[in-house]
């Protein structure tokens, strides 16, 4: 695991996006920083589990986070546009995001594999990504210091049979980062990509369904990775490819 201990006011007063919040990594990540101090806003598709974790944040007594419901599959450039006016009305500056959202889609060889499966995937991991990151890159901008960290994955990094779409897309998440992180070098923003590895998720259940969950780290143990390149101590670094275990 990676290891680092953050201090406990690591992200006090910091503004953090984090996709894909209502479960999984998203849910641990967005607990982790808002036990860290930051205002976490936690964007989703479904709101029941947005707000089973707004529930949870605030019982333990962590800033009050914001719940964004909104489904990357069918969010229009308005709905981007609208968002970024939002935070900047309410916050003044973004400080961080996490894109944790993404769905795995069929695990079949390429040839079998359909074209509107294809887009889906494509859509939900990258365009609406990207799109999002477009859209509140001047709000990351007025941040003394921000972090973007795109999560990627194994078969992102080095191709892997019938992983198809999916594979696919965390190769362009690893360009779309180190584009971002040349073109901002100098910059108050930093980007980089975290592979988390084999986490007890659904998605990883879904993946690997022979496999025994016990044998992977929870969500929330992988957090020390989250928490050191969303936080002041990771400064400087970008254009990175990190594992988080």
């Amino acid at each position: 695991m990676f290891d680092y201990t953050a201090p406990a006011e690591l992200l006090k007063g910091r503004t953090i996006l984090v996709t894909g919040a209502g479960r999984g990594i998203g849910a641990a990540a967005a607990r982790t920083y808002a036990a860290h101090g930051a205002t976490v806003l936690l964007l989703g598709k479904t709101e029941k589990n947005l707000n089973a974790v707004y529930d949870e944040i605030v019982a333990a007594g962590h800033p009050e986070p914001v719940v964004i419901p909104l489904d990357l599959e069918k969010a229009s450039k308005e709905a981007y546009d609208e968002l970024g006016a939002m935070i900047e009305s309410e916050f003044g500056c973004l400080d961080g995001i996490l894109h944790n959202a993404s769905i795995l889609g069929p695990r079949t060889p390429l040839e079998q594999l359909a074209g509107e499966n294809f887009a889906k995937v494509m859509q939900i991991n990258v365009n609406a990504m990207f799109m999002l990151t477009s859209a509140l890159l001047p709000l990351l901008r007025l941040s003394n210091d921000a972090s973007v960290i795109f999560t990627s994955s194994s078969v992102g990094r080095k191709g892997r049979a019938y992983w198809g779409a999916y594979a696919v897309s965390k190769f362009a998440t690893e360009g779309l980062m180190q584009v971002m992180a040349d073109e901002l070098e100098g910059t108050t923003v930093r980007a980089n990509s975290l592979n988390p590895g084999a986490t007890r998720t659904d998605m990883r259940a879904h993946a690997y369904p022979g496999e025994n969950p016990l044998n992977n780290p929870t969500p929330d143990e992988i957090m020390p990775l989250y928490l050191y390149l969303m936080g002041p101590d990771s400064t400087g670094v970008t254009g990175q490819a990190f594992n988080a275990q």
